[in-house]
């Protein structure tokens, strides 16, 4: 973790107050000459900080900037943290990763993704400092967890921590989306790594895009679907809700043999009792959500009478707003 990064993570946690340069040093255990580094670093980077003689630094406009030391004290489990300005895309620095430390528990946040991606090749928009990108490596996997039960685990993740931190009332689109006043405003990609030797999955990746702020350059086609928590101004800290969010995803996911929190989830998925469309095998269906059964399929009955199983990564489903 950088000098910059825990010195803006100072600055931001005692905003009301100035501290002294000689302060944060002892904190931090550098020295001066370090920290003022550190400050002109985070001038130039556009934060506006105040400088007084004997009276110390203040973070003038709050940032709440995305910031490794902000997050770490927030969870409740050890990880390797990093978070970046801007990057291709989190899960594919995760893969990356992987290659070099196969091993590794780490989490990857990004302020903006230039190659944002989705489920079945989609793009995810992900315009600077409006949400947040974050991934997530796993290892250690129980085979009965496979990558459907990780993304209902964190679909519920991010409904509790949104509900945690908020008074709004988050929905879940299966598989992977979360509504809020029927526009998505968090997608869910969840990716396993292979391995040739043994030829069965041997880490996952758990990647998350949430839509905090709305955008005001959001493109033309995306306005009518795309939504977010909050308009101008979020009352709760994107790291915090970041690490809430993780915190959670680990809580369900230490006991996901149980398949417990899968009632939540049905409770949460608005699309049961709904007629949807889906296309499989280039042919398109349509029929009435019944349920979801115990491995996160999603249980269809077909307009005739006969009844259906599609499961995460087979399918792209429609649903249509209908009882």
């Amino acid at each position: 973790m950088s000098t910059k990064d825990e010195v803006l993570a100072i600055l931001e946690q005692r905003r009301v107050d100035k501290i002294s340069g000689q302060k944060i040093a002892d904190e931090l255990g550098v020295s001066r000459t370090a920290v003022w580094k550190a400050i002109n670093t985070l001038k130039a980077d556009g934060y506006l900080i105040s400088s007084t003689t004997n009276a110390g630094y203040k973070l003038i406009n709050p940032s709440d900037s995305l910031n490794t030391a902000a997050i770490k004290p927030l969870l409740d489990r050890k990880l390797i943290v990093e978070t970046y300005q801007t990057i291709d895309s989190t899960n594919a620095e995760a893969k990356r990763r992987l290659n070099d430390n196969p091993h590794e528990d780490i989490l990857i946040l990004a302020e903006s993704q230039e190659k944002g991606r989705g489920r079945l090749g989609r793009t995810f928009y992900s315009p600077s400092r409006n949400g947040i990108y974050m991934s997530l490596t796993l290892h250690d996997l129980n085979p009965q967890n496979d990558a459907t039960l990780v993304t209902t685990a964190a679909a519920v993740a991010v409904c509790q921590a949104i509900e945690e931190l908020t008074d709004l009332k988050p929905q879940i689109k299966w598989v992977n989306d979360i509504f809020i006043d029927g526009k998505k405003i968090c997608g869910i990609l969840t990716e396993g790594i292979l391995s040739l030797e043994t030829q069965t999955i041997q880490s996952i990746i758990l990647g998350i895009g949430l839509n905090v702020l709305e955008d005001e350059n959001l493109p033309a086609e995306l306005q009518q679907i795309v939504g977010s928590l909050f308009k101008k101004e979020s009352p709760v800290s994107r790291n915090h809700l970041a690490a809430s969010i993780i915190n959670q995803f680990f809580r369900i996911y230490e006991t996901m043999g149980t398949r417990e929190y899968l009632d939540e989830y049905r409770e949460r998925c608005f699309v049961l009792g709904r007629n949807v469309s889906f296309v499989k095998n280039n042919e398109t269906y349509s029929g009435l959500a019944t349920g979801i059964d115990d491995t996160g399929a999603l249980e269809i009955q077909l307009t005739d009478n006969t009844t259906t199983k599609i499961s995460y990564g087979e399918i792209s489903i429609n649903w249509r707003n209908e009882s």
